[in-house]
C-alpha cells in the first residue's frame, strides 16, 4: 500500500525557506503571492495490512518533529 505523509510547519513557527521562495517569487516579478509555507511530502510503500496506528507512530517518532510541525497521512491509490 502506498502512503504519503504531507509534514508542514505549524502556524506561528517561522519558515526561513518560504521567505526565501517568497523573496525569489518577487524577484522574478510574480505579484499577487503574499505568503509562502514550505513543507515535505514522504512517500511510504507498506504492508496493505499496516495500522493506522503503526503509521500514526513512524509519523510522531520520526517523520515529523511534532513540537514544530504538523502531518497529514494519505493514502495512495
Amino acid at each position: 500500500m502506498k502512503i504519503r505523509v504531507h509534514v508542514s510547519l505549524k502556524p506561528g513557527v517561522l519558515d526561513p525557506q518560504g521567505r526565501a521562495v517568497h523573496h525569489a517569487l518577487e524577484g522574478l516579478g510574480f505579484e499577487g503571492v503574499e505568503d509562502v509555507r514550505v513543507g515535505r511530502s514522504i512517500e511510504l510503500d507498506v504492508a496493505d495490512n499496516t495500522s493506522v496506528a503503526a503509521l500514526t507512530e513512524m509519523c510522531e517518532k520520526l517523520l515529523a518533529n511534532t513540537v514544530i510541525e504538523n502531518y497529514r497521512i494519505e493514502k495512495v491509490g
